[in-house]
């Protein structure tokens, strides 16, 4: 697939498959088109003088992406009086802040892969690749700025957020944290942080009912762990032609997951057989860290996959989800109520 085919697919997928029926169709069609503005402006917005910077800014921008969280403040932007400029620029704000903290996350994690072209560190350099991260920040702070103080801060808050998340993951549980509680944190705060505001500015910039800002902020935080704990289970797939990865890949990087965090909670209590399978997890881990072929984990890649740890983690994202579904019951029966019921459904039941 090529990246404009890629690009266009993005703003048509997502808002088909949250409306059912004739009229709300056409309500589908409204929104694809809100997409396409929004997917105009982010370009203009990545759009830099210097050659040196605009090729590695636009980057991930034109791999595409599933746009989520501008899907998100243009459905909670009509709980009040819908899409307008402000909604629209406050969309690529998000949006932008996002693929911001990609260009960090893959230098801070060596990635190799994202949406299933080369890491921006392999095709530049991790110094080109923090520095673009850093000017999508910089641009979506100019974005916020003019829109108002509470914008303002909430950019802020939910700023401060993506960098705890990502400090706590970097740093690891201390000795009296419970493991598993703060990989959940990390989470939240990582990637349900922002998908809250994106849900919160949608309400703000919309002019819906202020009632409703905290429950569509509640929802977006518990969708954003519910899609992170699906994608713990799809890092664990075959199906590299849908995930654009190797099955296993943050399990050979040694990064843990909650099938990982699991199975070692299961070990720690005595099982045998839990407990081969992590020493061979570990073991493996240890030797692709020294040059070994990534290969030499597929055994333990199948072996975690088909175990009950993975099935837990798909029942831990369904609740998740389904409490973000019961988040909304202050907001009236309406489509934008049942197309964000419907979202929460489509995360935890994507394979890729």
């Amino acid at each position: 697939m090529s990246r404009a085919h890629a690009q266009d697919t993005a703003t048509q997928a997502l808002p088909m498959r949250l409306f059912r029926g004739a009229q709300d169709r056409r309500h589908a069609k409204e929104l694809q088109d809100q997409l396409e503005l929004i997917e105009t402006g982010l370009m203009e917005n990545l759009a830099f003088a210097s050659p040196v910077a605009d090729a590695p800014a636009r980057y991930l921008m034109e791999a595409g992406g599933k746009r989520v969280r501008p899907m998100l403040t243009l459905l909670a932007s009509e709980l009040g009086d819908g899409p307008n400029e402000l909604v629209r620029r406050a969309a690529q704000a998000i949006e932008m802040t996002h693929l911001a903290s990609l260009y960090h996350d893959d230098v801070m994690d060596d990635a190799k892969l994202r949406r299933g072209v080369p890491a921006t560190q392999t095709v530049w350099s991790n110094s080109v690749a923090i520095l673009a991260g850093d000017l999508l920040f910089a641009r979506a702070s100019s974005l916020v700025s003019g829109m108002g103080e509470e914008a303002i801060v909430l950019q802020a808050k939910t700023f401060e957020r993506l960098c705890l998340g990502q400090l706590h993951e970097t740093v690891g549980p201390q000795d009296d944290d419970d493991a598993i509680a703060h990989y959940i944190q990390v989470l939240a705060d990582k990637t349900g942080a922002l998908i809250a505001c994106a849900a919160r500015m949608g309400v703000m910039f919309g002019h819906g009912p202020a009632e409703y800002a905290d429950p569509v902020m509640e929802y977006g935080e518990r969708i954003g762990v519910a899609f992170q704990l699906v994608d713990d289970v799809i890092d664990l797939s075959p199906k590299k032609d849908r995930t654009g990865k190797r099955a296993g890949t943050d399990l050979r990087a040694g990064v843990a997951t909650l099938p990982l965090l699991l199975l070692r909670e299961r070990a720690a209590a005595g099982d045998a057989a839990d407990s081969e399978l992590l020493a061979g997890i570990e073991t493996g881990v240890a030797a692709i860290a020294e040059g070994a072929d990534p290969g030499v984990l597929d055994p333990e890649v199948e072996a975690l996959r088909a175990h009950d740890v993975t099935r837990e983690t798909e029942a831990a994202a369904r609740r998740w989800a389904h409490e973000a579904v019961e988040a909304l019951e202050p907001l009236p029966k309406s489509p934008v109520k049942r197309a964000l019921e419907r979202m929460a459904d489509s995360i935890v039941n994507r394979e890729g």
